[in-house]
């Protein structure tokens, strides 16, 4: 289907699919039946937006695989090997700090697509015959260094293309799923092609997934105006709109509330390849282990999406932030597989806490730094992440894995307390519980507390 022509008006326009609207034609307000996930692909251009990141989220994914098999090839350095997965995580800081202001400076469109195109020339450099290790690491620091911009933008976009309130939050959802599926999807079909092809073509056929990605883009995706953010050079407007964010103390606390718990979830699942050599139990239970939290993340959103209604999903909000982390304390007793992934399943299922986060910290960023804002909450949670593992690494030199895996529950606890009491301090009150770009915000009851 073609893209409509002209370019649409700036701002967070709301969407109405076939269905959104109740009988006398008035929008159904969020407190009506859930909308569910139907009423977020009738939206035509949302999905061309989903087929475009389910295509390059697989090609990330299995450019990483790919990547790293050829580095261990030409190098047989475990290291670097390892090193280009944490490449695809550091480097968020970078992008998601110095170049943030371009999501809001340039029109939406323009960004994703050069973003796409750009990703693409990089997988294509990786794929040159002779191109030494440092440069093939470089290009991947590329590809990280893009993907806060990429991220912040679309989510940014998501509010334009589907409007306020329930839809957006559901399409951020789907946009969850879809990352927790390609790490499912992307390692396995990485992994059939690297057994049936050379490392260099696999990574010549994720440049085609994003060079797909940019045209499904460009084709489907409506020409918007940029937003008025902050002006001036690009490194001074991108450092002080991150400056002003972070003065804000109701977003400072949500920006906390998004970053803290994926920091703490992570310390195990860093580790489960040690674990898994601690039980003996081969490459398949590996690769079982592994599996396991994206299985309890992508089960526990679509039930969470589908079936519940905004005011139960924001009411989830704080008890699964604070469930996510609890789980690993189970690993003290050093359990068997099945009861491991147990543990890691449940672990997934706190992804449903970022219904409520989202939805919150839209109405409490300014409009005109919406993209910035998004690109730092995504920069910022992937940069933890990293650093966490890396930590974790660290701290499993020293210490047990039965000492350090529980640890992070304990201490991820509370640290997570702590961050939703700042919440609920900064929370509006009741007569303004509605105010911001997201009307029909549903607190928790504790949520009104100043």
């Amino acid at each position: 289907m073609p893209s409509p022509s002209g370019p649409a008006p700036s701002g967070r326009t709301p969407a109405c699919p076939d269905g959104a609207r109740a009988a006398g034609g008035a929008p159904r307000t969020d407190e009506a039946r859930p909308a569910g996930y139907r009423a977020v692909f009738a939206v035509h251009e949302f999905r061309y937006v989903f087929a475009a990141h389910l295509l390059s989220s697989l090609g990330v994914v299995v450019c990483e695989l790919a990547l790293s098999v050829l580095v261990f090839r030409i190098t047989a350095s475990p290291l670097l090997s390892a090193l280009t997965f944490a490449l695809g995580l550091l480097p968020y800081a970078v992008g998601g700090t110095l170049l943030s202001a371009v999501a809001d400076r340039c029109p939406a469109r323009r960004v994703l697509v050069v973003c796409d195109l750009l990703c693409a020339l990089a997988a294509a450099g990786m794929v040159l015959p002779g191109m030494p290790v440092a440069v093939l690491l470089a290009l991947r620091c590329v590809l990280a260094a893009i993907a806060p911009v990429f991220a912040g933008t679309r989510a940014a976009t998501l509010g334009e293309t589907l409007g306020e309130g329930e839809l957006f939050v559901l399409g951020r959802s789907v946009i969850r799923l879809v990352n927790q599926g390609a790490q499912l999807a992307g390692f396995a079909a990485g992994g059939l092609l690297l057994a049936a092809v050379t490392p260099r073509a696999v990574l010549a056929l994720t440049a085609g997934t994003f060079l797909a990605s940019a045209l499904l883009l460009r084709l489907g995706t409506r020409a918007r105006p940029a937003r008025r953010g902050v002006r001036g050079a690009l490194l001074g407007a991108s450092l002080g709109g991150v400056r002003r964010l972070l003065a804000d103390r109701r977003v400072r606390a949500l920006l906390l509330l998004t970053w803290l718990p994926p920091a703490f979830v992570v310390v195990p699942e860093a580790l489960l390849v040690p674990y898994s050599g601690l039980l003996g139990v081969g490459p398949a239970g590996t690769g079982l282990l592994l599996c396991s939290m994206p299985i309890g993340a992508v089960v526990a959103e679509s039930l969470v999406g589908a079936f519940l209604g905004p005011r139960a999903r924001a009411r989830l909000t704080f008890p699964m932030g604070v469930f996510a982390v609890l789980p690993s304390l189970g690993f003290a007793a050093r359990p068997s597989l099945g009861w491991a992934v147990l543990l890691l399943v449940l672990t997934g299922t706190g992804i449903s806490y970022n219904f409520g986060v989202d939805r919150w910290f839209v109405a409490a960023v300014p409009e005109e730094l919406l993209g910035q804002a998004m690109t730092v909450m995504q920069a910022g949670r992937m940069t933890v992440m990293g650093l966490a593992m890396g930590l974790a690494g660290v701290a499993a030199q020293w210490a047990p894995l039965r000492v350090v895996m529980p640890a992070a529950g304990v201490v991820g606890a509370v640290c997570v307390l702590a961050v939703i009491r700042e919440v609920r301090r900064t929370a509006p009150g009741p007569d303004r519980a509605s105010a911001g770009p997201v009307r029909g915000v549903a607190w928790p009851a504790a949520g009104t507390e100043k």
